[in-house]
C-alpha cells in the first residue's frame, strides 16, 4: 500500500483543489453561520497518494480562532482525516489561536464520531440555521446522510491552551 503525503496547500495546488472541491460538493462555495467561505481559496493542508489528492482541511483564522472550513477525505478510515485536522490544530496552537471549530449539519452523523473521538465538543446548537445558509447557497439539499432533513448546524470546538 502506497503512503500517503501531506503538505500545507501552495498556489499551485488550487486548481486540482478547486475541481476536487467542485466533484464532491456541487460547488465552490461552503457556509457556515451565515458566511461563505471559498475553501479552494483558504489557507490548508492536503493529502496525496499515489500523486492523487485524497483529501484537505481549509481553514481561516480570525478574532485568535480558527474555523475549519472544509475537512474531505475520499479515503476513510484511513487516518487521513485525523492527520489532516491534527496538521490543522497544530497550525492554530503556532498561531496562538484559543480555540479551532467546525461546523457541520444535524445529518452529519460521522462527523459527530469523528470530531469528539479528537477530543472537540459540541459547543453549539443553531436551530434552523441552514434556512439562512440556503440563501447563500440554494443547492444545499433538503435531505442529506441517511434520509435525514437538514435544518440546523452543530458547532464543535476544541478549547487550545
Amino acid at each position: 500500500m502506497e503512503k500517503y503525503t501531506f503538505s500545507e496547500i501552495e498556489e499551485a495546488h488550487r486548481p486540482r483543489l478547486q475541481h476536487f472541491i467542485r466533484e464532491f460538493w456541487g460547488g465552490d462555495v461552503m457556509v457556515s453561520r451565515g458566511q461563505a467561505h471559498y475553501p479552494a481559496r483558504q489557507e490548508g493542508f492536503r493529502a496525496e497518494r499515489g500523486g492523487v489528492l485524497v483529501g484537505v482541511v481549509t481553514y481561516t483564522v480570525q478574532n485568535g480562532e480558527m474555523e475549519v472550513t472544509l475537512l474531505d477525505s475520499r479515503e476513510r478510515e484511513q487516518g487521513v482525516g485525523s492527520r489532516l485536522i491534527e496538521l490543522a490544530v497544530e497550525r492554530a496552537r503556532h498561531l496562538g489561536c484559543s480555540r479551532v471549530w467546525m461546523i457541520t449539519t444535524n445529518d452529519n452523523i460521522r462527523a459527530f464520531r469523528f470530531y469528539q473521538k479528537r477530543g472537540f465538543n459540541l459547543a453549539a446548537l443553531h436551530r434552523n440555521a441552514l434556512e439562512e445558509s440556503r440563501k447563500l447557497k440554494p443547492g444545499i439539499p433538503a435531505t442529506g446522510q441517511e434520509g435525514i432533513p437538514i435544518r440546523h448546524e452543530l458547532e464543535f470546538e476544541l478549547r487550545l491552551g
